[in-house]
């Protein structure tokens, strides 16, 4: 059982506006979550103005997964995927006798991005288009109510490197119909 938090995000996207978005909600977190001296950015999608990070090694790794996932569903039968981001310490490693054999990562947050695509009717993209912008504007939402409750703040452990972008290692991965690609 993970006792770190899990945050879920879901998102019904459709073609036009997959990229896009998850990368709005990917550099969001990311901003979020680095603690590192970071340029801030701004991004408009749908009407809501989603906070980013001015990096380039963080915008590619960013855009390498929503290009992942892009690929994964458009070459897959799922129309359904997740894009899961782990933030994780560096811990010594110890083996049966408490002797240190090397370092371990240890997660002390996840964040589940779980989307599905689905193609308005004309009719209805003007519906479609305000329900994305209204759960873009409580993404944003769940992202600040986390990181500022006591739980998000505890969740972090002392910073002991203060070099690079982010102290922890970051993992982003992508699944597809529950299989992990890339």
């Amino acid at each position: 059982m993970n006792t770190y938090p899990t945050i879920t995000i879901d998102l019904i996207l459709d073609r036009v506006t997959i990229k896009d978005v998850l990368q709005a909600i990917l550099d969001a977190i990311l901003f979020h979550r680095l603690f590192g001296t970071v340029k801030p950015t701004t991004r408009e999608v749908f009407g809501v103005t989603m906070p980013g990070v001015s990096d380039s090694e963080m915008g590619q790794l960013v855009e390498e997964k929503v290009e992942l996932f892009w690929k994964g569903i458009e070459e897959g039968m799922s129309k359904r995927g997740q894009i899961i981001i782990t933030f994780s310490e560096k811990r010594p490693k110890k083996s049966w006798f408490q002797v240190y054999v090397g370092e371990e990562d240890v997660p002390w947050e996840q964040w589940i991005i779980n989307a599905e695509i689905k193609q308005p009717r004309d009719r209805d993209r003007q519906k479609f288009d305000a329900a994305l912008s209204n759960t873009l504007t409580k993404a944003i939402h769940t992202m600040l109510t986390h990181t500022s409750s006591d739980r998000g703040r505890t969740a972090v452990p002392l910073i002991t490197d203060a070099t690079g972008i982010s102290p922890f290692p970051i993992r982003i991965a992508v699944k597809i119909g529950g299989v992990e690609i890339g």
